[in-house]
């Protein structure tokens, strides 16, 4: 049998090992440089900013009118049609003026035959006065000359107003726009009869310029918003996604009590609307601004994140970001009030801060910066 010699055993062992120490002791190839993080700077500003209570409000009609008819009548003419803008006077709808016409006439020939008896009355008065001062009728006699004389008075005096009556009656016959408004839909169609302050309207008038917006804040603001209204007329701006931009109005009315089942005090703001941009029955957001930070701290909101230990933000100098802690006060229109953390003219990054890590390298695409999303490659907001 053949047998190995003891030295062959150890050669390739001792070979194995030069092989293994050669490898662990090669250069290993060092890693790429981390390449910047791309982010968009805003600076840290300084100035005056508005304080603001938000709420949601309702828009509601100052004037809300259903016009009736005061008189019975055909209704024979309708002389707007529904949704219409109208004018304060404007004719709506006409009724029959036939019967109001007729009873006019009448009221003048009345008048006209208790003028006649009452001018008789008035030429026998002045006839016998001088006879009965000469005792040549008896004094009694004299006596029913004059009071028929004041009957025949009176009674035109009724004659009169009965004209008055009737012509503001014939009046009634048209129906005019009591405010400018905008009309709803028209509730009785020509041909039919309508009757005197009848239950049901021919239509109803919003008042759409100026409007009301009502709301509610906590009870806890009621001491600091009448102390502002104390100061002057308090600014009330309305919002909303189908706006197109916010209206600007000013608050007309607090309630003198706190609901105690919400904890809430109803508010309203009054607004031009001459555009007509609000309309009854909308929700709007509605900011209500009761004075102003003088000398307050703020950044864009993007630049805010929140993270298990509170906001931050990432602070940019010399091309290095820092993680900052911050404390935010409130925001208002797009932008965070900080009372601690960083300082006036401090820039912070308000897009890309999920790709920074303290101490990463930056390249800066876009300076003060707007904080609004960024569109993806599709066109679309991410």
């Amino acid at each position: 049998m053949h047998r190995f010699h003891p030295s062959c055993r150890i050669r390739p062992t001792l070979a194995a090992t030069v092989v293994i120490w050669a490898t662990a002791c090669s250069p290993q190839p060092a890693h790429a440089p981390t390449a910047p993080v791309p982010v968009s700077l805003a600076t840290v500003t300084r100035g005056p900013v508005p304080e603001r209570i938000a709420a949601v409000g309702t828009v509601e009609a100052i004037n809300a009118i259903a016009v009736k008819s005061l008189v019975d009548g055909q209704l024979l003419d309708s002389d707007i049609h529904d949704g219409n803008s109208v004018r304060k006077g404007q004719l709506l709808f006409r009724i029959d003026p036939r019967p109001a016409q007729a009873a006019l006439a009448q009221a003048h020939a009345a008048l006209a035959r208790d003028a006649a008896a009452r001018d008789l009355a008035q030429a026998q008065v002045n006839r016998y006065r001088p006879i009965a001062a000469q005792h040549y009728i008896s004094a009694d006699q004299m006596q029913q000359y004059a009071t028929a004389l004041e009957a025949a008075a009176a009674s035109v005096k009724v004659d009169q107003a009965n004209i008055a009556a009737t012509n503001l009656t014939l009046g009634y016959t048209d129906i005019r726009a009591p405010i400018d408004g905008r009309a709803g839909r028209i509730l009785v169609q020509p041909g039919n009869l309508v009757k005197a302050n009848d239950i049901n309207p021919l239509l109803t008038i919003n008042q759409i310029a100026p409007i009301y917006v009502s709301f509610a804040i906590p009870g806890d603001e009621v001491t600091r918003v009448r102390a502002a209204q104390a100061k002057g007329t308090l600014a009330v701006r309305a919002s909303g996604d189908r706006l197109q931009g916010p209206a600007s109005g000013s608050l007309a009315f607090i309630d003198n009590a706190v609901d105690p089942a919400t904890n809430t005090v109803k508010l309203r703001a009054r607004f031009a609307n001459a555009d007509e941009r609000l309309w009854p029955g909308q929700f709007v957001q509605i900011a209500l601004d009761v004075g102003r930070d003088a000398d307050a701290l703020s950044v864009p909101d993007a630049a805010v994140k929140s993270g298990a230990n509170g906001s931050y933000v990432f602070v940019v100098a010399d091309g290095i970001a820092h993680q900052r802690a911050v404390t935010v006060a409130r925001s208002v229109d797009g932008r965070s009030l900080l009372v601690a953390g960083v300082r006036a003219g401090e820039t912070v990054v308000t897009d890309g801060q999920s790709r920074l890590t303290e101490g990463a390298k930056v390249a800066v695409v876009d300076a003060d910066a707007a904080a609004a999303p960024r569109a993806d490659a599709s066109g679309s907001a991410p």
